[in-house]
């Protein structure tokens, strides 16, 4: 059997105000051709299907798209569960109808665990591994409010309800393989949205428990087979497990990941003693570009770039290190890049202090800060909005926000 694991999709997703659409489209049907060309029994997508609480319809077509095609397709099977980005409610709207095309939704924990078990079968039908599909998993799902507890002690339940999760639903895995009288060395595979003791992380990563939990250890997982991971944007192992991966987002979601091999991961076997993982990559479908350094150096790279990538449309963010202030910065790169594909997006100069060493920190400026990020600062210094409220509002800015872009 072949499964693969993809993850961190954000459909919706703008960057630095330009849409990601023609992107996510690209990478959706590549991975219908990696289906069909693998010979791929199962997909899981591990959460952060969408970019926002309200994604734009655009988004949502992308969605059903994708299972559309993916019916079409080689793969039998497909698991979803939802990210910290993820609204519930609309995960759960196609739900019932998904799930009579072999789409299963766990948008949310059931007070029933027994729900998120599922029966992985290849193409003849035949039940080759069992998942314990769980979402993201937040506090109110695990854990109780207890008034007058540290941040210690809040972190410490938190970290214990996620693994007593964790551990339930693999004894009620190992029971029904008992009771279904399967094979002992079926697989048992499991998923996560969260982030893990000694990943690494990017600049679009949300930190999921604030102030509550940085990070879960990974020895407080079962002994799952595989475990695919959602919400850290880098393809990499935990602990240097072999079977404990994420497989990361398919796109670069801010310029720090410009530089990164998107990936996703196939697992393969027959039973649980011949388990293989392998990371296949994913082709770039937006060129992204970092360049730094003093006035002269960034020129000088600019012009390499337009000679380099010819017409080819880049995304370029611009760290100019120099201590003197540059008056006409703008104009004179405008005036570089005209009449290229060149797109400059984000200018940025470290902060000088006292002693004139340069601190990496980005100052906050209208010139680096999207639309949706200011959108969102705003909501929060508002105190008389609810939390429904501010959710039904950035949906409402989402859905304006994409169509400014569709007419432009």
């Amino acid at each position: 059997m072949k499964i693969l694991h993809t993850s961190d999709w954000h459909l919706g997703q703008y960057f630095m105000m330009k849409t990601r659409e023609s992107e996510h489209k690209g990478f959706l049907s590549w991975l219908i051709e990696v289906v069909n060309e693998q010979q791929i029994d199962a997909v899981i997508v591990a959460g952060d299907i969408f970019d926002s609480a309200s994604p734009a319809s655009y988004a949502r077509k992308l969605y059903a798209d994708f299972v559309v095609q993916l019916q079409q397709s080689f793969c039998s099977q497909l698991v979803i569960v939802s990210g910290n980005h993820d609204s519930v409610a609309v995960l759960n709207e196609s739900k019932s109808l998904l799930s009579a095309l072999n789409v299963s939704v766990l948008a949310g924990l059931s007070d029933d665990l027994s729900d998120h078990l599922i029966s992985l079968k290849d193409k003849k039908g035949e039940q080759q591994a069992l998942m314990c599909a769980l979402p993201f998993l937040r506090a109110n799902d695990v854990m109780l409010s207890e008034q007058g507890s540290s941040a210690e002690q809040k972190q410490q339940s938190l970290q214990q309800g996620i693994a007593d999760t964790y551990q339930s639903l693999y004894d009620l895995a190992e029971t029904k393989i008992k009771e279904d009288k399967l094979a002992d060395n079926t697989p048992i595979i499991a998923s996560g949205h969260l982030t893990t003791v000694g990943c690494s992380v990017s600049d679009s990563v949300r930190e999921i428990y604030i102030g509550t939990l940085t990070a879960f250890p990974a020895a407080l997982f079962p002994a799952f087979d595989y475990i695919a991971l959602g919400h850290l944007h880098k393809a990499q192992r935990v602990q240097k497990s072999e079977v404990i991966r994420y497989c990361g987002s398919p796109i670069p979601l801010s310029f720090d990941e410009s530089k990164q091999t998107k990936k996703i991961n196939i697992i393969e076997f027959t039973d649980k003693t011949d388990l293989q993982v392998s990371e296949l990559d994913i082709p770039r479908f937006q060129a992204l570009k970092i360049i730094s350094g003093d006035l002269e150096q960034i020129t000088e790279q600019i012009n390499h770039l337009k000679s380099e990538l010819k017409d080819q449309t880049v995304w370029v963010e611009v760290k100019l290190k120099q201590a003197e202030y540059i008056s006409d910065l703008h104009i004179h790169l405008s005036q570089l890049v005209e009449g290229t594909a060149i797109d400059i997006l984000k200018v940025s100069s470290p902060q000088i202090n006292e002693t004139n060493q340069w601190q990496e920190n980005d100052k906050k400026s209208l010139e680096n800060v999207t639309p949706v990020q200011l959108f969102e600062h705003r909501l929060e210094i508002e105190d008389n909005i609810s939390d429904e409220q501010k959710q039904q509002l950035k949906g409402l800015f989402a859905e304006v926000l994409s169509a400014v872009e569709h007419q432009s």
